[in-house]
Formats: structure tokens, C-alpha cells, sequence
């Protein structure tokens, strides 16, 4: 079922009252765009964490998350297709220059990894994946039908899942990086 500009409008205008239905989906483009930005950052910085854990006890876990986010951003470009929303190329651009940027953070060593590095990284995607989780649940919210092959509750449900998981792995990395061994 694909959803038009128009179809998104009476959805809307259900739930918000006649007259501002065009406004209201014109901000939910702008919503699917802006969370499209955030998702490129998402698949870049899980990567990114999980190549840098390769062969440890955090690499097969972020690895697992990665190709999960990366499910997930595909699922959202579905649900941008059936409603008629392009990506913004601009949004998307500054999203990946600013993950970038954020690799120069120096996190006590200027040219390893460090503990303080996984631990931000994964406290990243913490928040990320909560972003994600948000974003289903406004979905399902105002949207009386999903796109096909797209289901709201249990995308939001993996996300729940996903951030368990992080939190985890944040506990962890946060007592090697800040408790000292003996």
C-alpha cells in the first residue's frame, strides 16, 4: 500500500482537525528525514564500534546490533517510499560529516583505541537506538495503516531489545575503563 502527501494529510487530519493536515504532513516528511539523518549516523557509528571490538568480547555482540540498525534504517526507507518521502541528501551529508568530526575526540590516546572510546561509542548508540525506539511508536501512533512488510510494534520491540543489550555492554565498558584493575 503506498501512502501519498494526501493520504498522510487525512490520516491526520483525524487526529489533528481539519485544516491543519497539509502543515502536519509536511512536518512528519521533515520527522522521517531528520530520524533518516540520525539512522545514517546510527549504521556508521555501530560499524565503526564494531570493527574496533573485532576479536574481543564486545565485537560479535556490536556486530550483531550493527547489521540489526542496518535492518532497521531499510525498514524505515520503506515506510519514506510508501509515504512519498525522499531522503534529504543535505541532512544525510551533515549527519555523516558530524559522525565523523566525532572521531577526532582524542578519549586519552591520540592514535589507539581506548577504553573511553568503546564506552562512548556504545553509550552512542544507547541513545540512538532509544531515538529509534521513539520513532516507531510515533508511527504507530499516527499512521492508521503501516506500509506492507513494516510492523511499528515489533520494530520498536527490537529496538527495547537492542538498548538492553547496549546498556549492558555499557556497564561493562564503563567499569574497564574507570575501575582499576589489581
Amino acid at each position: 500500500m503506498r501512502f501519498s502527501h494526501v493520504a498522510i494529510a487525512r490520516a491526520v487530519s483525524r487526529i489533528a482537525g481539519p485544516g491543519k493536515a497539509w502543515g502536519m504532513s509536511h512536518l512528519l516528511a521533515i520527522y522521517l528525514q531528520d530520524h533518516h539523518a540520525g539512522s545514517s549516523v546510527g549504521v556508521a557509528l555501530a560499524r565503526r564500534a564494531a570493527g574496533a571490538n573485532r576479536g574481543n568480547d564486545y565485537g560479535e555482540e556490536l556486530a550483531a546490533i550493527a547489521a540489526e540498525i542496518d535492518e532497521d534504517r531499510r525498514a524505515l526507507e520503506r515506510v519514506m517510499k510508501a509515504l512519498d518521502v525522499e531522503p534529504a541528501r543535505l541532512k544525510d551529508g551533515a549527519a555523516r560529516v558530524a559522525e565523523k568530526a566525532g572521531r577526532l575526540k582524542r578519549n586519552g590516546t591520540w592514535l589507539s583505541y581506548s577504553p573511553l572510546s568503546r564506552l562512548v561509542e556504545i553509550e552512542g548508540l544507547e541513545t540512538a537506538v532509544g531515538g529509534k525506539q521513539a520513532l516507531w511508536d510515533t508511527l504507530a501512533a499516527v499512521l492508521d495503516e503501516p506500509p506492507a512488510g513494516v510492523d511499528f510494534a515489533a520494530l520498536a520491540e527490537r529496538a527495547a531489545g537492542q538498548r538492553e543489550r547496549l546498556e549492558a555492554l555499557s556497564r561493562r565498558a564503563a567499569r574497564e575503563a574507570f575501575v582499576p584493575t589489581s
